[in-house]
C-alpha cells in the first residue's frame, strides 16, 4: 500500500551544524526523492517481491551511483560525507534500494575505476554512472562466503583470449545486470578481477527466489561456462585478495551510513506513532517503558551519526582503515536491529502490518547485518586489529 512519508530526521547533538551547505543540499535531494518516488512504492515492491527497475535511471539522474568518482568518468567527484549521506537517505526508504546504488557505485564503478586501464573506465563508468547500465559483483560462492579465498571459480589463460568457469552466488543485481565485475583465480592460483558483459555466451544469471529479505532488491546467480573473455577485459591494475577487500570497505562504509538512515526511520516512525496512540486515556509516549524505549533508540542513533561523521572526515583524509570501517558497519547493523525491535513492539500489531516500514526493515536487516561481511566476521576483524592475533585461522 502507498503511505504519506513524513519523516523528519533526529539530530539531537546539532550534527547539522558539522555539514556544509552542499552536503545538506545533497542530502535533501535525496530525501525528497525517497518521500516522492520511492515511499510510495515500495511496500507494493516488496509484497510483490518484485525490483522496481526504474528506479537505476532515477537514481543515476540524481547522482547516486558513484558519487565520489571524478567527474571525468560519469561520477560526481563528491567527499565521503556526501556518499554517507546519500546511502543514508537511500536506505531510509528500503535497504534493496541502498543495496542497488552500494553495489553499482562501490563494487563494480570503484574497481574499475581503481584498477582499470583508462580504455575500461571511458567504457563503462559513464554508463554505469547514468544509470544506462546496472552492474553487479561477484565474489561470493556458494561455499565460500566468509573465506572468500577458497573460490573455486578460474580463469584461464588461453593466448588470445580467457575462458571462464565457474559460479557466484547471492549476487544482489545480477538478474538486471549488463556488466559484472567478478573475481576467479588464474593460472598462478592469484585472484584477479574481470569485466563480463550480459550476452556473453555461457555467462547466465538466473534469480533467486523465496527470499524474506530484501524483497525488493533483485538477487540471483553468476554462471559461467567456458564464457570466452577478450583479453582487455581483466583488470590490469589488481592482483590477490586486495582487490576485492577494498571495494567491500568501500560499500560497508556505505552500509554504515545506510543502517543508520534504516534506523533512524524506525525511531522516527515510533515516535510519531507514540504521540498518536492512545491507551488507558493518554499518549502511550507518555508512559514511562515506551519513553525509555525512545530514548535509548535516540542515544544509539546519535552516537553512529558521531561515528559515521568521524569516519567520513577520516576517509577524505585517506587515514581510515579498514578495521574501522568494519566496527561502524557492524555498529550500525546492531543499532538498527535493536531500534527496529523496539519500534516493532511500541507499535504493537501495526507493527507488523505494510502501513508502517517496521518490519519490512527489520526483515532486510536480516541480509544486510550479513553481507559483506557477517556480525561475527567484524567482529573479528576488530579484535585481530586491537591484539594482533589472527583468530580466522
Amino acid at each position: 500500500m502507498s503511505r504519506q512519508d513524513l519523516f523528519e530526521s533526529p539530530d539531537y547533538f546539532a550534527m547539522d551544524e558539522l555539514l556544509t551547505e552542499e552536503h545538506l543540499m545533497i542530502r535533501k535531494a535525496v530525501r525528497d526523492y525517497v518521500k516522492q518516488s520511492i515511499s510510495p512504492i515500495i511496500e507494493s515492491s516488496a509484497q510483490q517481491a518484485t525490483f522496481p527497475q526504474q528506479i537505476v535511471r532515477e537514481m543515476g539522474a540524481l547522482g547516486c551511483f558513484g558519487p565520489t568518482i571524478p567527474v571525468q568518468y560519469g561520477g560526481g567527484g563528491l567527499d565521503h560525507i556526501s556518499y554517507g549521506l546519500m546511502m543514508q537517505e537511500l536506505e531510509r526508504g528500503d535497504s534493496g534500494v541502498r543495496s542497488t546504488a552500494s553495489v553499482q557505485g562501490s563494487l563494480v564503478m570503484y574497481p574499475i575505476y581503481k584498477y582499470g586501464s583508462e580504455q575500461q573506465r571511458n567504457t563503462y563508468l559513464p554508463k554505469l554512472a547514468s544509470g544506462e547500465w546496472l552492474g553487479c559483483f561477484g565474489l561470493t560462492e556458494a561455499d565460500h562466503g566468509s573465506n572468500p579465498a577458497g573460490m573455486l571459480t578460474r580463469i584461464t589463460d588461453k593466448g588470445d583470449h580467457y575462458l571462464l568457469n565457474g559460479s557466484k552466488m547471492w549476487i544482489s543485481n545480477a538478474p538486471f545486470s549488463d556488466v559484472a565485475v567478478v573475481w576467479a583465480k588464474n593460472d598462478a592460483n592469484e585472484i584477479v578481477g574481470v569485466i563480463v558483459e550480459k550476452g556473453m555466451k555461457g555467462f547466465t544469471t538466473p534469480e533467486i527466489h523465496g527470499k524474506w529479505s530484501l524483497r525488493a532488491s533483485a538477487t540471483g546467480e553468476l554462471v559461467f561456462e567456458d564464457v570466452k573473455l577478450p583479453k582487455e577485459n581483466l583488470l590490469p591494475g589488481i592482483k590477490g585478495l586486495k582487490g576485492p577487500l577494498s571495494c567491500l570497505t568501500k560499500a560497508r562504509f556505505g552500509i554504515a551510513w545506510g543502517a543508520l538512515g534504516l534506523a533512524m526511520d524506525c525511531y522516527d516512525t515510533a515516535l510519531r506513532y507514540s504521540k498518536e496512540r492512545t491507551q488507558f486515556g493518554k499518549p502511550i509516549g507518555a508512559f514511562q517503558l515506551q519513553q525509555r524505549k525512545l530514548a535509548e533508540m535516540l542515544t544509539e542513533i546519535t552516537k553512529a551519526q558521531l561515528l559515521n561523521w568521524r569516519l567520513s572526515v577520516l576517509m577524505d583524509q585517506g587515514k581510515a582503515t579498514p578495521a574501522q570501517v568494519s566496527m561502524a558497519k557492524r555498529n550500525s547493523c546492531a543499532i538498527a536491529q535493536d531500534i527496529c525491535r523496539d519500534a516493532r513492539q511500541l507499535l504493537g500489531g501495526m507493527g507488523i502490518t505494510d502501513e508502517y516500514p517496521v518490519m519490512r526493515h527489520m526483515m532486510n536487516l536480516e541480509s544486510v547485518i550479513t553481507y559483506e561481511g557477517t556480525h561475527d566476521i567484524h567482529l573479528l576483524i576488530t579484535g585481530m586489529d586491537i591484539t594482533g592475533f589472527n583468530a580466522f585461522a
